[in-house]
């Protein structure tokens, strides 16, 4: 039971920032080039299929313009 609901909180953040990523138009790639962080790897984590360390979030949440709590 612990892992599905890692999984619904991991999926949960990931729709958090794809909408928000989408909502300021950029792409996988753009995001990619302002966070340092890897397309595939941003693919993954909009996608609630993995987990990130916490300075990762906040470099996601620092170009998207809001506080990582809003993730958790």
């Amino acid at each position: 039971m612990k892992i599905v609901k890692e999984n619904i909180y991991l999926k949960n953040m990931g729709v958090k920032i794809k909408a928000l990523r989408k909502a300021k138009r950029l792409s996988l790639e753009a995001m990619g080039e302002l966070t340092g962080i890897g397309m595939s790897n941003l693919w993954f984590i909009e996608n609630g299929r993995r987990n990130t360390h916490i300075l990762t979030l906040k470099s996601i949440a620092d170009v998207l313009g809001v506080d990582v709590k809003y993730f958790i």
